[in-house]
Parts: structure tokens; C-alpha cells; sequence
């Protein structure tokens, strides 16, 4: 009954949006309902809670008298019965107070709130559309970079308001001149920025190793050390307090050798107290033509550069972008705006009409709201998500994906699945021009990605607005709403010594999203006791410490989780189960030292599985796992292979890093169809089989894209890329052993779009590896051997390379058409 009821308030939500966007008064009509539908999920889900409490205890005492539990159980119905009908007079007294509020029946909206699983997709680079007018910019700040007759360690800074493309124009001048360089970093600073933090990100930046325990004074020394002697390029973007500079200026050590700091601002005092000798850069709003030639690149996309906009829309696109003032991010998001419009006359002069120019909310933000207004119902949420990260966040898709499939933004459908939809929800902002990609995938898909401040601003704005999620940006940040937290983002760092740190208090029995997001490690006595948030959906956590295993038992109780990650943290899982996380989708360990690890694969809704190596093995029991589609690593054994691995047949990524049993090892991959990405890792001192190096066992060995090889080659083994899957996207080969140059016969590759190399020569064979045919779509080449002496690339090989990462001691040739790759010398 009450089931029934939270849909048709989740479908009023959704009706109420989609007829009265914007219209601020049914907005507290509609946060009444919403916290509404939230009491309901909780009295629901704290019942399940109490009577998984009950059975435990029944199963622990069974010389308990049998009707005891009967009356217990009538006790636990009875509290949840009270809560519905206490529930249901408040959902009578919002729905007879509709009326006053203009809102009609509910009805269910389609069309605009469905995504055709068969949409064509474009994927577009964000920086091809945010580069108009900053050519010039880009040259005179390069100008004063490289400067010959400046010697002195000089500071550079960009000026000017936000959404004019400060940082899109530091990261170009970036990509630009850190070769120039020895060392180079680029680093976001926040409102609330600390001094220990920024040095800890500045030595992480540089590959530095930091001892543990060591304090802000030994930090710093390290730091100028590390730099002394050293031409540096360093990049702070978004300064806000003259503070930070005062700070900075003796720690930076001034090694008169031309090194160069960069700073983005929107005060005009920070950038005038930097450098005395350099006055600020300061940028300007977009004159009228630059503006329509930003805004229609945005909008028109596909259109050609020799073809003229239609006169219809033209008049229209001269409008809505004086609107926008100049302001690149504004005429950016309108032009994303516009591009879901699909060049429709009608459709652009409704923005314009219904535009509210003359609202409190001027500017940039105003195009901003306007922007979220138009999204459907179902992005909506998506949106606000990104709140959850940090300022200037480099945001993970896949982590972010799993998180929404987790908290339930996807709609449950068999084709595409969960993931595929979120890809093109995640494709759908970025369309929109809420997000800024800054990478992809080797098969094209968004892989990191940022989100602008003032849209991040907005997401946080509306959140608040809807109760939707909680940011402590700082230790002091306790300005928190009256409502319960639902979810929590902690982005501020906690001190070692603080043992109740001040978000918690805010936490209470409801809350369902938990994300830590800060530097150092914690003890079991700095955590929270997860007993007490038992409805928790998604937990992420990060530099953990528990000895004792008492922070694996409170992960226990959790039987409402679906998400949970651990980074960098120390856990005992010696007393741990997962029996009663019958909803887990997501166990994510990879960046974590997880001992005494047993994981029972008794949940049918398991769907990514990510373990440190030898932490799993193959699951060696009859249940279904077929929403299982990642699971690295794990270790196959003899006692394991005897599994019906045929219930693994929606099985994409698999890692192994061990397997005794060859011929297990071939049947396991002989039943796995739907497997497009393998990685295999072995010890140096055993040989990877041919039948695992040429993976023909595979039932759709020609649709593998993604191969990983981590192991020695035995001596007759030759290489031989007519045997390698032919769609291969993406080749990891590590610890190979080749005795000659394996350039030509890689080469013959011809769908290759990246290639790693790592520590392939047999040791003392220096190899002059001379590429003069062959890579024809080859994109990324990285190459991590110190065997080889030089790499030659001849005029017409890799003509889509972009980009190269190789030793420093290795002499490179490049042809002239590749000049303009972007080349990364480094040692791994």
C-alpha cells in the first residue's frame, strides 16, 4: 500500500517538474513532498533493519521461547505501522493543500523523459568549443613564460571573472610550455584552501614519496629541496586570498634559472600582489562576433565550417547571445542548451521568449539556471550528484556511474544495461556543456572529467534546495540545514589528532550516502560506528586505519549497502562476512590493503568486483552471478575451476593474477561470452602461456578490444600479431622479455589505439626500435624500458598519434607531421 503510494509521489515529483519548472511557488509544496516520499523509504527500510536484527538474535539464542519472537516481530510491525499512519496524515494535508499551489492531477510524462537506447551519440572535445578569442591569450601569456631575459623565478596571473575561461586558457598554456621545463605541476586551489595540503598535493604532484608522519615544517623542506637547483613550472588556478602567494614566495625557492609560477584569480588584488614587475593578465568578455561564433559552434556542431547559419536562426543566435554579455561559459551552456533543440525555429524562440533576463539572478548564472531548468527529470538528480565531489575535482565516469546505479538515478532496464544508459546520461551533460571532459577512453567514452565552479556552485545550490546532499567543505562548516542529511560529502582535512570529528554530529540514523574525501590516514576511534547509519546505500572511505577489525564489523550491519569503496585504507577483514549484504552491486578494494579477505560471492547482485591481487579467488559455488560484469583480481586455483562458470556469462572485464590449471584456465575463458576486456598477471618466474597470449579459447576472441600481458614469454615464443585478436583497441604488454624489436610486427595492428610497453627487453638487450610501417590509428604510445636506446619513427607511421610517453635517456625521432604530439619524458 505504502509502496504504491511513494510511486505515485515519486511520479507527482516528476509531473510537478516538468509542468512548473521555475516556478518558485510550488517549490515548498513540492520539499514537503519530497521529505514525505524520504519517511516512507526510511520507515521501510529501518523495518527490514529491525527484523534482520531479530533473525540474527533468534539464530544466536534459540533457547529463546518461540513465541517471544512472534511477539517481537508483532512489536516491530506495529512500530512501522505507526510511522505509515502518521505518514499518511501528512501526505492527506499536502495533497488538500495542491489546490492552492496551481498544481494538476499527476501524470506520468514521456517523450522528453525517455532516452532512445538507440540515440547516435557525439562525442565532441570540450576544448574545440572553448577556445574561440584565446589564441592570442594563449600566445602573449607564453610570451611571458618562456621570456629569456627573465631569469628570476617571475610570477604570471590571469585575472579576470568567473566563466571567462581562466583555467581553460591555463591548462592550454600548459599543454604548451611544461616541456620547457624539468619539473611542471598544475594544482587547484579552493576557497578554503590549507597550506599542509597544497605541499603534500605539490610533492604527490611530483612523484615525490612522503614519509609518514611528517609534519607542515619537514614538508616544506622537502619541497624546496626537492626543487632547489631545478627549473620548475608550477600552476595554481583559482587563487582567492592574497594569503596564499605570501605563503608560497619562500617556499618556492628562487634558483634564478627561469622557472615560472602561474596564477588564475578573479581578485584583481591577488594578482596584483604576486609579482610586482608583471602586471596581471587581465581577460576580457568576448566581443559580439566572437560571442554568435561560440554560440553557434556549441548549438550547430555538425555544421560546416563554409556553410552559413540559417537566417531564421541566425537572428535568433544574435540574441540569445548578446544576452550572455561575453561570458564564454554562459554562451557555452546556452549553446549546449540549444543543441538538444535540434536546430528547431520554434524551439530556439521559446528560450528566447521565456528567458528571464530581468531575474535576481543576472548574468551567467542566470543562462545557468535556465540551463538546469531545461534538463529532463531524470538528469536532474545526476546533476546535483557532481556536488558531492570537491572543487575542481578530476571526477572518475566509472566511479561515478556505479555510485548512481547504486543510489537508484537508472532505470531498471535489460538493454541497454545500467551502465550503458548512465554512459549516456553522463554524454547527455556533457552535451549540454555541464561538464568538462578532460579525457576519454581509448574507445572514446568519457573517462575523467571536471565540472566549472559557478555550475558546481548551482549543483550545490539546488541540492541544499531539495535536501539532496550535504557538503562540509570545512572543519568549521556547520551552517547545515535544519532537515536530516540524507547524504554527506566530508572534503575538508580532519586532523590525526581530532577524535570526533565535527561532520559527524550532523550524520544521523537516515543518512544513505557517506563519501570522505581528505589526505592522511585515520584511526577505527576517528570513524563513525556505521551501527548507527543503518540505511546506508553508498559509502566510500578513504585513508582508514583498523587493526583490530572492528570497523569490518560495523560494515556487516550494513544490509542496505550497495556501494562501498575503500581508498588507501589498512583494514582487518579477519571477522568479517557477507552473507547478510544481500544488495552489495559494488566492492571496490583496489587502492587498499585488505587483509584476511573472504569473500563468500553469495549475492546475486554483485556487478563490479575490484580487489588488489591475490586478494580473491574464482567463486567457487553454484550461485548466480549474472549481473557479474567486472571482477579483477583473482586467483584461480584447481578447487575452484570445478564452478558452473557458465552463470559468469555476462562477465566484460576479467583480471587474473594467478592460475595453476591450464586447461581450467582455457575452459573458463571458453565460457565467456560476453568478455571484451582480459588481464592476465604471473610471476617473473613463471612463462604466460601462448594459449592465454594468443586467446583463441575465447568465444568472442574477435570482439576482445582491451589485452593486459604481465608475465615472461618462454624463450620459443615468438611474437605474431595475425594471432593477437583482430579488433584489438588497446595492447599492456609488461615484463615480456623480447630479444628483438617488437615495433614491426606491432605495428601490423591495425585497429591499435594504445599501446603500453613496460620493461619488455631481456635484460642487457639495448634495442634501437625503428617504427617505418605499420600503426595506423595508433593514438597513445607509452613506452617504460630502459633498454632502449632510441625510438625512430619514420615519415607516415602513427599519423593519429597524439601522444608519447617515454625515459628520458631515450633518443627520439619523430617526422615533421608529428611534431605537435605532446611528448612526456618520465620515469614510471
Amino acid at each position: 500500500m505504502m509502496q504504491t503510494e511513494l510511486i505515485r509521489i515519486q511520479s507527482c515529483l516528476k509531473d510537478a517538474d516538468m509542468k512548473h519548472k521555475g516556478d518558485a511557488r510550488v517549490q515548498n509544496w513540492l520539499n514537503e513532498l519530497r521529505d514525505v516520499a524520504y519517511r516512507i523509504e526510511d520507515a521501510t527500510d529501518t523495518f527490514l533493519v529491525e527484523v534482520e536484527d531479530r533473525r540474527l538474535k533468534r539464530l544466536n539464542k534459540m533457547f529463546l521461547n518461540k513465541m517471544f519472537h512472534k511477539t517481537i516481530k508483532v512489536k516491530t510491525l506495529h512500530k512501522l505501522g505507526t510511522d505509515l499512519d502518521n505518514i499518511q496524515n501528512e501526505l492527506d494535508r499536502i495533497s488538500r493543500s495542491r489546490n492552492d499551489y496551481g498544481i494538476v492531477a499527476v501524470q506520468d510524462i514521456v517523450g522528453e523523459e525517455t532516452i532512445s537506447p538507440f540515440r547516435r551519440e557525439t562525442y565532441q572535445e570540450v576544448d574545440d568549443t572553448e577556445v574561440v578569442g584565446m589564441e592570442a591569450d594563449k600566445k602573449n601569456i607564453l610570451q611571458l613564460m618562456l621570456a629569456e631575459e627573465t631569469p628570476r623565478r617571475a610570477v604570471i596571473t590571469i585575472v579576470g571573472a568567473g566563466g571567462l575561461g581562466k583555467t581553460t586558457l591555463a591548462h592550454m598554456v600548459y599543454r604548451s610550455a611544461k616541456e620547457k621545463f624539468e619539473y611542471h605541476i598544475m594544482l587547484s586551489i579552493s576557497q578554503q584552501y590549507n597550506l599542509i595540503d597544497l605541499v603534500t598535493k605539490m610533492l604527490l604532484k611530483l612523484n615525490y614519496s612522503i614519509p609518514e608522519n611528517q609534519g607542515l615544517g619537514d614538508l616544506i623542506s622537502t619541497l624546496k629541496s626537492f626543487l632547489n637547483e631545478r627549473r620548475y613550472l608550477i600552476i595554481l588556478d583559482d587563487v582567492w586570498k592574497e594569503d596564499l602567494w605570501i605563503q608560497l614566495k619562500d617556499i618556492l625557492p628562487e634558483v634564478n634559472n627561469g622557472s615560472r609560477v602561474l596564477m588564475t584569480s578573479r581578485n584583481l588584488d591577488v594578482a596584483k600582489s604576486a609579482d610586482s614587475q608583471i602586471p596581471p593578465y587581465e581577460l576580457n568578455f568576448l566581443d559580439s562576433k566572437k560571442s554568435l561564433d561560440l554560440l553557434l559552434k556549441k548549438a550547430l556542431p555538425n555544421q560546416k565550417p563554409d556553410e552559413e547559419c540559417p537566417s531564421s536562426l541566425l537572428d535568433l543566435a544574435n540574441q540569445l547571445s548578446k544576452k550572455c554579455k561575453g561570458l564564454p561559459l554562459a554562451l557555452i551552456v546556452l549553446g549546449g542548451l540549444l543543441l538538444k533543440k535540434r536546430g528547431d525555429y520554434l524551439e530556439w524562440e521559446r528560450v528566447l521568449s521565456t528567458f528571464d533576463w530581468y531575474s535576481d539572478c543576472k548574468g551567467c548564472m542566470d543562462v545557468l539556471v535556465m540551463s538546469y531548468q531545461d534538463m529532463p527529470y531524470y538528469l536532474k538528480a545526476c546533476f546535483m550528484y557532481l556536488a558531492f565531489f570537491p572543487e575542481d575535482y578530476e571526477i572518475s565516469a566509472t566511479y561515478l556511474i556505479r555510485m548512481w546505479i547504486a543510489e537508484g538515478f537508472i532505470p531498471c532496464k535489460e538493454m541497454p544495461t545500467k551502465e550503458e544508459m548512465a554512459e549516456r546520461y553522463l554524454n547527455e551533460l556533457f552535451e549540454r556543456s555541464m561538464i568538462q571532459v578532460s579525457r576519454r577512453s581509448t574507445y572514446g567514452l568519457i573517462k575523467r572529467f571536471r565540472v566549472h565552479d559557478l555550475l558546481r556552485d548551482l549543483a550545490m545550490h539546488e541540492a541544499r534546495q531539495q535536501n539532496f546532499l550535504t557538503v562540509f567543505a570545512q572543519a568549521s562548516d556547520v551552517n547545515q540545514p535544519n532537515r536530516e542529511i540524507r547524504r554527506a560529502s566530508v572534503q575538508y582535512h580532519v586532523q590525526p589528532q581530532q577524535k570526533n570529528p565535527q561532520f559527524m554530529e550532523f550524520l544521523g540514523p537516515n543518512t544513505r550516502s557517506l563519501l570522505l574525501f581528505w589526505l592522511g590516514y585515520f584511526t577505527e576511534t576517528q570513524m563513525p560506528k556505521f551501527s548507527n547509519f543503518r540505511l546506508l546505500k553508498v559509502l566510500d572511505l578513504v585513508g582508514v586505519e583498523d587493526n583490530g577489525g572492528d570497523l569490518a564489523k560495523e560494515f556487516e550491519k550494513l544490509i542496505h549497502l550497495k556501494y562501498l569503496r575503500l581508498r588507501r585504507c589498512n583494514i582487518n577483514f579477519s571477522s568479517f562476512s557477507f552473507h547478510r549484504m544481500k544488495t552489495l552491486e559494488t566492492l571496490d578494494f583496489s587502492e587498499t590493503v585488505i587483509r584476511n579477505l573472504n569473500l563468500s560471492w553469495t549475492s546475486s547482485t554483485l556487478r563490479h568486483v575490484q580487489c588488489n591481487a591475490a586478494d580473491l579467488e574464482l567463486p567457487n559455488s553454484t550461485v548466480d552471478l549474472r549481473n557479474l560484469q567486472t571482477m579483477k583480481w583473482v586467483s584461480i586455483w584447481r578447487s575452484s575451476l570445478d564452478t558452473k562458470l557458465i552463470l559468469l556469462n555476462n562477465l566484460r572485464k576479467l583480471g587474473v593474477c594467478w592460475f595453476q590449471d591450464l586447461v581450467g584456465m582455457t575452459n573458463l575463458l571458453g565460457k565467456l561470452p560476453s568478455l571484451v576486456s582480459l588481464a592476465i598477471k604471473l610471476s617473473m618466474i613463471t612463462d604466460i602461456p601462448m594459449e592465454i597470449v594468443y586467446p583463441k579459447a575465447l568465444p568472442n576472441y574477435h570482439n576482445l578490444r582491451s589485452l593486459h600481458l604481465n608475465g615472461r614469454w618462454s624463450e620459443t615464443a615468438t611474437l605474431d600479431a595475425s594471432l593477437f585478436p583482430p579488433r584489438l583497441i588497446k595492447l599492456t604488454l609488461c615484463h615480456c622479455r623480447f630479444r628483438q624489436n617488437p615495433m614491426p610486427e606491432l605495428g601490423k595492428l591495425k585497429n591499435l589505439k594504445k599501446l603500453y610497453l613496460e620493461d619488455v627487453m631481456e635484460i642487457f638487450s639495448k634495442v634501437s626500435a625503428i617504427c617505418s610501417e605499420g600503426f595506423p590509428v595508433l593514438q597513445y604510445l607509452i613506452v617504460h624500458d630502459q633498454y632502449w636506446e632510441d625510438l625512430v619513427v619514420e615519415k607516415g607511421v602513427m599519423p593519429m598519434l597524439t601522444y608519447l610517453e617515454i625515459y628520458p635517456d631515450i633518443k627520439l625521432q619523430l617526422p615533421r607531421e608529428l611534431q605537435n604530439v605532446t611528448v612526456q619524458r618520465t620515469y614510471y
